[in-house]
C-alpha cells in the first residue's frame, strides 16, 4: 500500500500543478528568445504529463501481481486500452498546448480567419475529444484493472484515511476546473468515471482504487456544482 498512496499522491499533487500552472502569471514567459512556447504551455505539454502518465503505468505494475488473472482475455484487454489511452492522452497535450498558445497570441482579434479558424477548432474542440477519450480509457482501464487484481490484504483504517486524504486533493483540482468556468463535455466524463467507480465499489467492496477515485470524484462533482450555484 505504501507504493499505491506514493503513486495516488503524485497524482492528486500533479492534478494542483496544473491548475497553479495554467492560474499564474510566472508561468506566461517565453522558454527561448524564438517565443515557440510559453512556460504555461510547455510545462502543460512536457513536463507535467510526463509526470503524471508515468505514475499512472506505475500504479498499474503496483495493483497487478502474480496470478492466473495474468493470462487472462480481461488483463490483456484493459492493458490495451490502457496504452491506447496513453497514446490518445499524448497526442491530445501536444495538439493542444501548441494551438492554446497560438490561438491566444495570434488570433484572440482576428478568430475568422481561414488559418486562426483550423487552430480555434484544435485548440477549442478536437484536442478536448482527444483528451477526454484517452482520459476516460486510461483511468477506466486501472479501474478495471483492480476488479481483475483486487488488493490481497484488508484495507486498514490509515489506509482508507490516506485514500481518503489523497483523493480531496484530486477533487480540488476538479473543481478548480469545473467550479469557476463554463461547463462542457468534462462535467459528463468526470460523471461517467464517477459512477463506474462507485458501482465498482459497492460490487467489489473497498479496493483502494476504488475508494480514492469514487471520493475524488463525487467530491469534485459535487464541489463543483456547489461553485456553480453560487456563482
Amino acid at each position: 500500500m505504501k507504493r499505491i498512496h506514493f503513486l495516488l499522491a503524485v497524482q492528486s499533487f500533479v492534478a494542483i500543478l496544473v491548475s497553479i500552472n495554467r492560474s499564474g502569471t510566472w508561468t506566461l514567459g517565453y522558454v527561448l528568445p524564438n517565443e515557440f512556447l510559453r512556460w504555461v504551455d510547455f510545462n502543460n505539454m512536457l513536463v507535467l504529463p510526463l509526470i503524471s502518465l508515468t505514475a499512472f503505468y506505475l500504479l498499474k505494475k503496483a495493483i497487478e501481481y502474480d496470478s492466473p488473472a495474468r493470462e487472462g482475455h480481461a488483463h490483456l484487454a484493459w492493458n490495451l486500452v490502457f496504452i491506447v489511452g496513453l497514446y490518445l492522452l499524448g497526442a491530445s497535450y501536444g495538439d493542444h498546448e501548441v494551438t492554446n498558445y497560438l490561438h491566444h497570441r495570434f488570433c484572440l482579434d482576428n478568430p475568422t480567419s481561414e488559418l486562426c479558424r483550423i487552430v480555434i477548432f484544435n485548440d477549442d474542440e478536437f484536442s478536448h475529444w482527444v483528451f477526454f477519450t484517452g482520459f476516460v480509457l486510461v483511468n477506466a482501464a486501472l479501474l478495471l484493472l483492480q476488479d481483475v487484481f483486487p488488493h490481497r490484504e484488508k484495507l486498514t483504517g490509515t489506509d482508507v484515511g490516506l485514500l481518503i486524504f489523497n483523493a480531496l486533493f484530486l477533487g480540488a483540482g476538479i473543481l478548480a476546473n469545473l467550479g469557476f468556468e463554463e461547463i462542457g463535455l468534462d462535467l459528463y466524463i468526470i460523471a461517467i468515471l464517477a459512477i463506474l467507480s462507485a458501482y465498482l465499489l459497492w460490487k467489489r467492496g473497498r479496493q483502494p482504487l476504488f475508494v480514492y477515485y469514487t471520493v475524488a470524484y463525487w467530491f469534485g462533482l459535487i464541489a463543483s456544482f456547489l461553485a456553480q450555484v453560487m456563482r
